[in-house]
């Protein structure tokens, strides 16, 4: 890690406090993996007892004395005056840092459930009936196909499909001018590796979809944060695209207005600078009513749409596309051939099934998601009334602000009370946004009450105490 940065080094303890047993024997169990799996490499300077207690809401002494356990065991040396390293360890090559930190939300995927309600990963947990019924409907047609499978565009049919669906909203498409990813993750991480190059400029807002400036920062392009106001000036610098969410925008569920989506256009046209608009969550607007994408108020190449399933059916539903001129649908072919040679096609072909029933699954999925974003607004009001926020007016999530304090410092509270809450830094390119958090609603009411009832007692623990948390282990 390279020092160990005390936003990358939080990030990465993830759900430290969320088990059983004393906090700084917990602490010290996951710096131990932390060191034992070379994430944190010889010589990386820790952070000193105070500050870092200080950022996970916890005494000193349960700092200090996770760091005396690591001290005995050889892991980590402590100096008066010089502080706390990771001590020189003979690690196999296979260990050695490579550098990457995960995004908290990240973490959240990467190691499984213990107990805690995870209100950090925004993706269905109920998959429709009728996504059981595409995929029976999928491994009909393939019974008897003969055909090797490997189709780095995307199934014919899907593709088809998908431009038909296009077309029904105004914007002229062939199938030769979609592909189809292995979600809209992947395609934009496509996307970046064919546009961007080590050290350029990626325009996006703020706050915006963290995936994406995981993306953007693995590909070592500089994120600058701009909003509409600010893009003409911005785009005259050349960036190598900007990245915009117009519809039910993640983190704060807001809907851009057709003029600015027109002027947003207009722009990027005028500067010709690739403008990637992500539509994961278009589909889910509590009017009832899709927005027209970006591509249908631009005459250029240069508007690039991505979307997919993952959020109107099922995170599982690995199905996503880019819809974009053709000779960069040819390249991008190319591009995810050498990752790998083309995704699932038995999903794909469930996801055609599934977009023909498109009204219906949308009706269904937007009228949960508006019963549970107005529950867990109402209780949001009753309990946490000191919070402020705007309803969503689409999407699975809203952008909440805590009145005093960071969230980074209160979600390792609310991790003691069984509550998983991504603090806001993570979906701005500068770290901003301390004092806001994403929450979404896409558990059923008596769940997302009970996540509620868990972050007043939180706040209560967090305010009340100076934001300081008590020593004593909290079973969760």
């Amino acid at each position: 890690m390279n020092g160990a940065n005390l936003d990358d080094l939080v990030d990465l303890l993830g759900r430290w406090a969320s088990g059983r047993g004393p906090l700084y024997l917990l602490l010290a169990v996951r710096l131990r993996a932390l060191i034992d799996d070379g994430v944190l490499p010889p010589d990386d300077p820790l952070p000193p007892d105070r500050v870092l207690a200080r950022r996970l809401a916890v005494g000193r002494g349960t700092v200090v004395a996770a760091y005396d356990l690591l001290q005995q065991e050889g892991r980590v040396v402590r100096r008066q005056g010089s502080g706390t390293r990771v001590a020189p360890l003979d690690l196999p090559a296979t260990r050695t840092a490579d550098g990457v930190v995960a995004n908290p939300l990240l973490q959240h995927i990467l190691h499984p459930p213990d107990g805690v309600i995870l209100l950090t990963c925004a993706a269905p947990h109920d998959p429709p009936p009728a996504m059981f019924e595409a995929y029976a409907e999928a491994g009909a047609r393939l019974s008897g196909v003969r055909d090797l499978g490997y189709q780095p565009a995307g199934n014919a049919e899907l593709r088809a499909t998908l431009a038909d669906y296009y077309r029904a909203r105004g914007v002229p498409t062939t199938p030769d001018e979609i592909i189809v990813t292995t979600g809209a993750q992947q395609a934009l991480t496509l996307l970046t590796a064919l546009l961007a190059a080590p050290g350029d400029t990626v325009l996006a807002e703020s706050p915006t979809y963290p995936g994406s400036l995981e993306v953007f920062r693995h590909a070592a392009a500089v994120v600058k944060p701009v909003t509409l106001e600010q893009l003409r000036d911005a785009l005259r610098e050349r960036p190598a695209f900007a990245y915009f969410v117009p519809t039910a925008r993640n983190p704060d569920g807001a809907v851009m207005a057709n003029h600015d989506r027109r002027r947003l256009a207009a722009l990027a046209a005028e500067h010709d600078v690739p403008l990637i608009d992500d539509e994961v969550c278009a589909e889910l607007c509590f009017s009832g009513e899709t927005p027209p994408p970006l591509a249908s108020f631009s005459r250029g190449e240069n508007v690039i749409t991505i979307g997919s399933l993952s959020k109107l059916v099922w995170g599982g539903l690995r199905v996503g596309w880019i819809r974009a001129a053709a000779p960069l649908i040819s390249r991008l072919d190319r591009l995810r051939a050498v990752h790998d040679l083309g995704g699932e096609v038995f999903s794909q072909l469930a996801a055609t099934a599934l977009l023909r029933r498109l009204d219906e699954v949308r009706a269904a999925r937007v009228r949960a998601l508006r019963e549970r974003h107005d529950h867990l607004c109402a209780e949001l009001g009753r309990h946490l009334p000191s919070w402020s926020f705007e309803p969503a007016k689409g999407g699975q999530t809203i952008w909440v602000r805590i009145p005093r304090g960071d969230v980074d410092a209160f979600s390792q509270v609310a991790l003691r009370h069984g509550v998983a809450v991504p603090p806001g830094r993570s979906f701005d390119p500068l770290g901003g946004h301390a004092d806001h958090m994403r929450l979404h609603f896409l558990f059923p009411a008596e769940e997302l009450s009970r996540a509620v009832n868990n972050l007043a007692a939180a706040w209560a623990s967090f305010d009340g105490a100076g934001r300081t948390a008590s020593r004593h282990t909290l079973i969760v």
